[in-house]
C-alpha cells in the first residue's frame, strides 16, 4: 500500500481524476489538495472526494503570481512532510513536481499547455513527464522537458475520462424532450487570471446581448467573481451559473457550445456537440488538432448572427471515437504507470528542504 497525491488545483482535474482516485482507493492511501479556484471545491463536494484546501490562487497578476508560487510550494510540504507520500500525481500544478522532490517522493506530471510559464520548475523536477501526442515537443523543450522524461499519450487529456462518460451522454441526450423547448447555448468566458491569457476580458458582452432573446442562454464563469460581472442588470435573462455544475448536467441538454478557450471547450468538441472556440490568444497544439479535424471550429470575432446562423445548420455528429478510443488507451497508460512507480522500491531522496539543497550540493560537486 502507497501513499500517492493529487493535487487537484483547477475544476477541471476532479472529472479528470476522480475515475482513477476511485480505482487506486481500493489499494493505495490517496492524498488530496486544492486550491480554491473556479470551482474546484464545488465539484470537490459535489462528488464527495475528501480534500484539504492548500494555499490560494494569486490572480492574473504576474507579480503576485511569482511572490505565491514559494508561499504554496511551502504550504503544500508542511501539510504533507508527516504524511510519507511515496507518489505525486498532477495535471499542470507547477507545485507537485517541486514539492515532491522535497518530500523524497517521486512524481508524474501531466501538461498539454505549451504556452504556460509553471512548466519549467514542473518540468525541471518532475520523473515523468506526460504530454499528449499532438504537442509538438520542439515548443516544450527549451521549457525543460529533457526526451527521457517524456511519454506521450494518444489523444487529448480530455478523452482520458470522456471515454467513460460518452454512453451517459449519449443516453441522457437521446431521452431529452425538445417540446416547447429553446434551443440551448451554453458560453464559457475567457480565463482572466491565468498567465498564458494576453488578450482582452468580457469582450463577450454584446455577443451573449444578441442571443439572449433568442435562445435559452447560459452563462458558465469562471468562478465567482467572473460571475457578478455576468449578473449585472444589463444581462437580465441570461442564466448564470458560476457553482458547480457537472459536465453531465451540460452537455446532454446544450445544443451549442461557445466557449474561450480551455478544458470545457475540447470535451464539448469531442462529444460531438456544435463546438465554437471565441479564443483570442495563441491556440494549443490539441485546439489546432481538433478544428483540424472538424471537431468544432475557431471564431474569435463571433457575433450573435453569426452564431445563430451556425446553430440553425448545426448537425449531430456524435462523439469522437477514435479520440475516446485514444483516451481509454491514454487512461490504462496513466493508471499502469502510476502502479508501476507506486510499487517500485523507493530510493528515499533527502527528506526535507535542508537535506535536498545538501544533497543537490553534494551532487554538482561530483559532476
Amino acid at each position: 500500500m502507497m501513499n500517492i497525491w493529487f493535487d487537484l488545483h483547477n475544476s477541471p482535474h476532479i472529472n479528470m481524476f476522480r475515475r482513477l482516485i476511485s480505482e487506486l482507493q481500493g489499494e493505495h492511501e490517496v492524498i488530496i489538495t486544492a486550491r480554491a479556484l473556479a470551482n474546484t471545491v464545488d465539484l470537490l463536494n459535489l462528488h464527495r472526494l475528501n480534500y484539504e484546501v492548500v494555499g490560494k490562487h494569486y490572480g492574473a497578476n504576474v507579480g503576485r503570481k511569482l511572490l505565491g508560487y514559494p508561499v504554496r510550494v511551502r504550504d503544500l510540504y508542511r501539510f504533507l512532510k508527516d504524511r510519507s507520500v511515496d507518489l505525486a500525481v498532477s495535471q499542470s500544478s507547477f507545485y507537485s513536481p517541486v514539492v515532491a522532490r522535497l518530500l523524497g517522493a517521486r512524481s508524474i506530471y501531466l501538461n498539454d499547455n505549451e504556452h504556460a510559464l509553471g512548466n519549467v520548475p514542473a518540468f525541471l523536477f518532475a520523473d515523468v513527464i506526460m504530454l499528449p501526442e499532438f504537442l509538438d515537443i520542439g515548443k516544450v523543450r527549451w521549457q525543460g522537458a529533457r526526451a527521457a522524461k517524456v511519454r506521450h499519450f494518444p489523444g487529448i487529456k480530455e478523452g482520458m475520462y470522456l471515454w467513460y462518460f460518452a454512453d451517459q451522454f449519449m443516453s441522457r441526450r437521446t431521452d431529452r424532450t425538445t417540446q416547447d423547448q429553446r434551443r440551448a447555448v451554453y458560453v464559457r468566458p475567457e480565463p482572466w487570471t491565468a498567465q498564458y491569457y494576453k488578450s482582452e476580458v468580457n469582450f463577450l458582452d454584446s455577443l451573449l446581448l444578441g442571443l439572449r432573446d433568442h435562445v435559452a442562454l447560459t452563462v458558465l464563469p469562471r468562478g465567482r467573481a467572473q460571475g457578478a460581472h455576468y449578473r449585472a442588470e444589463k444581462f437580465k435573462g441570461i442564466r448564470v451559473i458560476d457553482t458547480a455544475l457537472d459536465l453531465a448536467d451540460i452537455a446532454p441538454d446544450c445544443d451549442l457550445f461557445i466557449g474561450a478557450g480551455g478544458t470545457m471547450t475540447r470535451e464539448m468538441a469531442v462529444l460531438g456537440i456544435p463546438t465554437v472556440s471565441i479564443y483570442r490568444s495563441e491556440l494549443l497544439d490539441v485546439d489546432r488538432y481538433l478544428l483540424r479535424t472538424g471537431c468544432m471550429q475557431h471564431r474569435p470575432d463571433l457575433d450573435a448572427e453569426t452564431a445563430l446562423k451556425i446553430l440553425d445548420n448545426a448537425a449531430e455528429r456524435g462523439p469522437n471515437l477514435e479520440l475516446l478510443h485514444k483516451g481509454k488507451v491514454a487512461y490504462s497508460q496513466l493508471y499502469s504507470l502510476i502502479v508501476e512507480l507506486a510499487c517500485l522500491i523507493r530510493k528515499r531522496r533527502p527528506r526535507g528542504w535542508r537535506a535536498w539543497c545538501k544533497a543537490l550540493i553534494r551532487r554538482r560537486i561530483r559532476l
